[in-house]
């Protein structure tokens, strides 16, 4: 049986804002160790509470811009007014060294992915309802109402594209939620292709019956 280099998978992630995606991998992140996230490049302000190179590398848009045209994003794109981007370096790295990674992008930004690397595994997030996605936004007390209002519209254009994903999860519950996306990270996990690798001298040794 040959050897191989183990590879990490790509996780990409997409939901409308307010479904509960950041903090569903920020839970994903404390119960697996072995799972990564890419800190994306981004033109927005940076809001209270978030800091530089931990939640976003913050930049000015002509040094966004001088980024997309050296080729550096493996997807990017315009949210909002705002870009947003994932250097494409720092995701091939770290999954050549074996570890997983997640994405989390918009439905644009994860079409660009799934083209770019069709071995990527992709998962949308929905709320159980619209009402409760309006709550949602409406109970952060953080926009105006006619951001919520404009969160709302993109939110339905998002959804429209939620079949086009590999996995679905419902966000009702969000204990139930988040053992759903672990549940899709371990099955990737078992995926002969993946166990072939990992265990190339035990199924060396059962295939020859050492030990027998």
């Amino acid at each position: 049986m040959n050897q191989a280099v183990e590879k990490g998978t790509l996780y990409v992630i997409s939901a409308p804002s307010g479904a509960g995606k950041t903090s569903l991998v920020g839970a994903m992140l404390q119960q697996d160790p072995l799972l990564g996230v890419s800190i994306s490049h981004t033109t927005r302000g940076i809001r209270p509470g978030e800091q530089d190179g931990t939640n976003y590398h913050f930049v000015d848009r002509p040094v966004f811009e001088a980024m997309i045209e050296r080729g550096e994003f493996l997807e990017h794109a315009d949210v909002f007014g705002n870009y947003y981007g994932t250097s494409q370096v720092w995701v091939a790295e770290t999954l050549a060294s074996g570890r997983d990674v997640i994405l989390e992008i918009d439905w644009q930004g994860a079409g660009q992915v799934r083209r770019l690397m069709p071995g990527c595994v992709s998962i949308f997030i929905v709320p159980p309802s619209a009402a409760v996605l309006r709550a949602r936004l409406t109970g952060r007390g953080t926009d105006a109402p006619e951001v919520v209002e404009r969160r709302l519209k993109e939110a339905r254009e998002e959804c429209s594209h939620a079949l086009e994903f590999d996995y679905l999860v419902v966000n009702d519950d969000f204990g139930t939620a988040l053992a759903d996306l672990l549940s899709v990270v371990s099955a990737q996990r078992l995926r002969v292709e993946a166990q072939e690798t990992r265990y190339a001298a035990l199924l060396g040794d059962l295939v020859a019956g050492n030990g027998f």
